[in-house]
């Protein structure tokens, strides 16, 4: 499974990336965050990833500190809201996943 993760992470980022590049090479006369709400489509895609992204970043947290990594878990936070939640949230679970199958595996 950690594998699809990383998957999706790839997408993400090269997703969110390919069009923010875009936009920032002609902006169309729009801020970014107004870009966000210049109409109600927009609008309403822009409040469903901002509520995704906090339930995701909470998840994140929580479940970082149950795995040992309280130190670090908040670069991937910060990360999701400088680059892109929809890289750095499967980034997390692919990582998530590999740290579960290294715990269920018996020691060699």
């Amino acid at each position: 499974m950690a594998i699809v993760w990383f998957a999706l992470s790839a997408a993400g980022l090269v997703g969110t990336w390919w069009y923010n590049i875009a936009f920032f090479a002609d902006p169309g006369g729009l801020g970014y965050l107004e870009g966000w709400f210049a109409n109600a489509a927009s609008a309403s895609a822009s409040i469903d990833l901002l509520v995704v992204a906090v339930a995701a970043s909470i998840f994140m947290i929580v479940e970082g500190v149950r795995l040992g990594w309280a130190r670090w878990v908040w670069v991937l936070v910060v990360l999701g809201a400088v680059i892109a939640i929809a890289f750095t949230f499967p980034l997390f679970l692919g990582m998530r996943a590999v740290a579960l199958h290294r715990r269920a595996s018996p020691e060699r």
